[in-house]
């Protein structure tokens, strides 16, 4: 009589021990700076394709000028939208035309000479700019007709103290005025700032 071949039992596979919490927080550790390089690298193949131009320029409001048919948004600020009008001893005033001259006053008629590498979702070039020895984008946030946006939060602060531009009245913030206008929304621009100022903090980038 034959007998049934019968496979021996499995042996049973010792449960897998759970990772370390040490293990785990080095991962997590590893990818943070993995990504953190990744980004450094792209900060800088963008610095690498910096755009630098001067000329006579063209202001078309408070944070947006044209030299040489180059549409630039001054980087780090936020000025009112043309149309935007705000309070001031409880009477309107056009915010956004007086914006728009106190950059034409900035700049006179010297030309101006910007610089930038990042382009908002329109196109335009997020820009550094300067008009002889005077630094638009600075001076507007420190004569109160424009805000921080990404940039230049101590300058806003002093403006505000003092009662300067925007800051001797009321007045919406321009992002909050284009959300209930449904003016240009510039969404991208204060990410891209936020995003450069993370990375100069954690790279000791300029």
């Amino acid at each position: 009589m034959s007998r049934m071949w019968r496979a021996p039992p499995a042996r049973a596979r010792p449960p897998a021990r759970p990772r370390g919490f040490l293990r785990r927080a080095f991962d997590l550790f590893l990818a943070v700076v993995i990504l953190g390089l990744l980004a450094l690298l792209a900060v800088r193949l963008d610095r690498a394709a910096t755009l630098r131009m001067a000329g006579a320029a063209v202001v078309n409001d408070g944070d947006t000028l044209t030299i040489a048919g180059e549409r630039i948004r001054l980087r780090g600020i936020d000025a009112p939208e043309y149309a935007q009008t705000c309070l001031r001893g409880g009477a309107k005033y056009a915010c956004g035309r007086e914006a728009r001259k106190a950059l034409r006053q900035l700049i006179g008629a010297k030309p101006v000479a910007c610089s930038g590498w990042q382009r908002d979702r329109y196109g335009r070039l997020l820009g550094d700019c300067t008009a002889g020895p005077t630094d638009l984008n600075r001076s507007l946030v420190e004569e109160g007709w424009a805000v921080a946006f990404g940039g230049y939060e101590a300058e806003e602060t002093s403006a505000r103290k003092a009662g300067k531009g925007l800051w001797a009245g009321e007045f919406d913030r321009p992002r909050q005025w284009r959300d209930t206008h449904g003016s240009m929304a510039e969404d991208d621009h204060g990410r891209l700032n936020g995003l450069s100022t993370w990375l100069r903090m954690i790279f000791g980038l300029g």
